[in-house]
């Protein structure tokens, strides 16, 4: 729905509803303004059609030349309350849904308010990096083997929310331009090298999700998937500790390349 920044109405395998969207409103504490907006512009646009065709069906039927009739239909130049009405009225209703779009993309987009957990997410050729800022450890991914075989999902980089608390992800690009989507979530941001975004939302279901690149950055692009793993605050507690533990205090930075070597960085335009 944003230009070049972000798509609301995203579908998700495998988490989805028959029409493209989860089946639960409650994934987060936007994903219900999303349906919402999209069933509304559905039936917007199913009431729309119907009226058109209809219109087009009784004209057709109402003054379709008869068997016998040589008669030159009455010519009409002008019908200034008719084009009067095919002109405002498509304009109010592009102005209604614009403003319900533009509300509601601000809504979702506003990052303004305090948040609980604040996590950097870093997307770089072809896997991601999480920096958990209030409890100053770090997870790094590697790219994944895409091999077609069961069991793939756990070689993935995992990302710990906690229910039910307001997070704020800071969202970096290492080299070239990513986009960091949630399927489930039903938003997706992109990811601009040297810029700096920020996204903040609740979420409200425990469950793993499917997180990937939604932007073409290279050759490997297909493999740039992630988890979202919505846990109980203990949980998560217990995912730092484990960070901790493993020796990933800290945060890594954006000097790293793919190879997390922070003296080999990819050349100009690769991937």
């Amino acid at each position: 729905m944003v230009a070049g920044s972000s798509s609301l109405l995203a579908g998700c395998a495998g988490q989805a509803g028959a029409n493209g969207l989860p089946s639960s409103p409650g994934i987060t504490n936007h994903t219900g303004r999303v349906i919402d907006l999209w069933n509304y512009s559905w039936l917007a646009a199913i009431i729309v059609g119907v009226i058109t065709w209809a219109l087009i069906m009784w004209t057709v039927v109402v003054y379709r030349k008869r068997k016998g009739d040589d008669k030159l239909p009455m010519q009409t130049r002008a019908n200034v309350p008719l084009e009067l009405m095919y002109t405002i009225v498509p304009l109010i209703m592009i102005a209604v849904l614009f403003r319900w779009t533009a509300t509601d993309i601000a809504e979702i987009k506003d990052v303004s308010g305090p948040a609980d957990v604040h996590i950097q997410a870093i997307g770089k050729q072809w896997a991601w990096d999480f920096n958990y800022l209030d409890d100053d450890v770090y997870s790094v991914g590697v790219q994944a083997v895409l091999t077609g075989e069961p069991g793939v999902e756990e070689t993935l980089p995992n990302l710990y929310l906690p229910v039910g608390e307001t997070v704020d992800i800071t969202l970096n690009s290492r080299d070239v331009i990513h986009s960091f989507w949630i399927p489930a979530f039903l938003f997706k941001q992109d990811m601009i090298p040297g810029r700096t975004t920020h996204i903040q939302f609740i979420p409200e279901t425990e469950g793993t999700y499917q997180g990937k690149c939604a932007e073409l950055c290279g050759e490997y692009h297909s493999a740039m998937l992630f988890n979202v793993k919505v846990v109980s605050r203990e949980e998560y507690d217990a995912q730092m500790e484990l960070l901790r533990e493993a020796g990933q205090s800290g945060s890594i930075g954006l000097e790293y390349s793919r190879l997390q070597d922070p003296e080999v960085q990819p050349a100009d335009g690769e991937g």
